[in-house]
């Protein structure tokens, strides 16, 4: 374990979507900072990351009843809540309309929109919920959600999903308003571009670069290649660098910080 950069002992934070990706990173950062953590994901965690301190419950965000049985397996092991991250999300970059009348699968369909909203949107709100009335009962807690740079700016090619993460930011303020007063904290975090780089045979990628008029048979490293550019430091950010803010923001470092979402991009406008 690496030295600790904040102190998190025996913080118990529950992190959806942590199995792998930014959720990897966020779990990791927290378990070296003292945190103990609970992964809510449908995919399995890679067996290294599970220890005394760290437990795994499958479920899917979606479900109710799902959701209230993980967060209740979670006080049972660990006694209580103290932090949330709403990190689950996904994504599917589609356009409004196929301008180009050439690969209509690209258009944003009533099934795109129903898998982003009910993910990004409703799973957070249910997280939110069921760890919340546990947090009422100590009198103070700390929920991060996860918005992103689309969701503050919007974006070509991914309307839907900036407005879910929108709606993630604006959870955020209302939230913040709304549990200040009971002793919880609620803040957000917008990452901009990481350094995940898909495939050349992915399809997110191809239809992202199809809904900016860039065709599909631009190569990955020329896509983002003109990302880099729009960023004033001159380079993605690494995935360790949107967990640090995550720490930050859970402890008591933070603890005049509310209702509020931090962009995380570089300076990217």
């Amino acid at each position: 374990m690496e030295k600790k950069w904040i102190d998190l002992t025996g913080r118990i934070v529950i992190v959806t979507g942590g199995s792998m990706g930014i959720g990897e990173a966020i779990v990791e950062d927290l378990k070296n900072c003292g945190a103990k953590t609970a992964i809510f994901d449908m995919a399995e965690p890679k067996p290294e990351a599970l220890d005394d301190n760290t437990m795994f419950i499958k479920l899917d965000i979606r479900n109710k009843s799902e959701v209230e049985a993980a967060v209740a397996q979670v006080v049972e092991r660990f006694g209580t809540v103290d932090a949330l991250v709403n990190n689950a999300g996904v994504t599917r970059p589609r356009i409004l309309v196929d301008y180009y009348k050439e690969r209509p699968e690209y258009e944003l369909s009533e099934e795109d929109f129903d898998f982003l909203v009910s993910i990004n949107e409703k799973g957070t709100f249910l997280v939110s919920q069921a760890v919340t009335r546990v947090m009422l009962e100590k009198g103070k807690g700390v929920i991060v959600n996860m918005s992103s740079e689309a969701g503050l700016r919007g974006s070509v090619g991914h309307s839907c999903y900036a407005a879910t993460k929108a709606a993630v930011h604006s959870f955020t303020q209302s939230w913040g308003k709304e549990l200040g007063k009971f002793g919880i904290r609620v803040l957000g975090i917008a990452p901009g571009i990481l350094d995940r780089t898909p495939a050349n045979n992915d399809e997110k990628y191809r239809a992202q670069a199809y809904g900016r008029g860039m065709g599909t048979d631009v190569k990955p490293e020329q896509f983002f290649k003109n990302y880099k550019t729009s960023i004033p430091l001159g380079r993605p950010g690494h995935l360790s660098e949107v967990a640090d803010v995550i720490c930050y923001l859970i402890s008591d470092h933070a603890s005049y910080l509310t209702g509020i979402t931090i962009p995380v991009g570089g300076g990217k406008d």
